[in-house]
């Protein structure tokens, strides 16, 4: 039995081993690519850079037209978790504490909006934000991601909301607490972990999303998503920029995940992830 249980370890092993290094295979290309001119790259095929260089980066944190995508893209991210966190945190506690007529369909047509796809809405939201002056905004990119990630934040929070005891709303009204001080003080810390799982995939979807947020900015907010689609010139691809410019794209999720690496593990054992 010792032998088939070291056997079946060392498989399991050797399979999350493939799994990891096919995973991580396509950002070490990027890494290599980031470091090589683009003689370099379009050249002889090579697993490292011969003479590797930073003017890749260089270009891109020194360039307006580069780094303010970066700006623009985190500064509507960050208002569109801040506010889908804050609309749905009273429609989930609505959800999870009170029953009215419609309700189950109410929460079922929320969540056939995170259903449609972008490109339904892309027309639409362009004509409205032309006409009352939000297009090329941040506010414009993060309000309309907010139709899509409130209802993911609604679905999830709702659900660790259903878990914590109704006695506990029940003890704090007894003990003089108003409803605001009770939401912030005692029921928001009991589903800290909830939170933060919405947040993080309010961010991501908002992060990586490019339809919308190309369609609805063309200078002042461009997001770096859509900068990175625009890097042919008459020379052709810059590849250099481009490898360099996704490395560090990747880095502000990888750091939200790493953040809030313990809420999304009890978000998978506890919550409705």
């Amino acid at each position: 039995m010792a032998v088939v249980a070291e056997t079946k370890g060392r498989g399991a092993a050797l399979v999350m081993a493939l799994y990891l290094l096919f995973l991580m295979l396509p950002i070490y290309w990027l890494l290599n690519m980031s470091l090589k001119t683009n003689t370099e790259i379009l050249g002889a095929f090579s697993l490292w850079p011969k003479n590797p260089t930073l003017a890749n980066y260089r270009t891109i944190l020194t360039d307006p037209s580069w780094y303010m995508g970066y700006v623009n893209s985190l500064t509507y991210v960050v208002m569109n978790t801040v506010i889908s966190i804050t609309v749905a945190l009273p429609a989930a506690y609505a959800f999870s504490r009170y029953r009215f007529i419609g309700d189950k369909h109410l929460f079922f047509w929320l969540l056939t909006n995170r259903m449609a796809p972008a490109a339904v809405f892309a027309l639409p939201f362009f004509q409205l934000y032309s006409s009352i002056g939000l297009f090329d905004t941040h506010i414009a990119v993060a309000l309309a991601h907010c139709l899509f990630n409130v209802p993911l934040a609604v679905w999830i929070l709702e659900g660790f909301m259903s878990g914590v005891p109704r006695e506990i709303d029940e003890t704090a009204y007894i003990d003089g607490y108003s409803f605001p001080r009770f939401f912030v003080k005692i029921f928001m810390p009991l589903i800290a972990s909830g939170i933060g799982v919405a947040a993080f995939f309010c961010f991501m979807f908002s992060w990586v999303e490019l339809l919308l947020s190309r369609t609805l900015t063309s200078v002042n907010a461009k997001p770096i998503a859509a900068t990175m689609t625009r890097t042919v010139s008459a020379s052709g691809l810059d590849w250099g920029v481009l490898a360099a410019a996704g490395i560090l794209t990747i880095i502000p999720g990888a750091l939200v995940i790493w953040f809030v690496r313990n809420y999304i593990a009890k978000g998978f054992a506890l919550g409705r992830v």
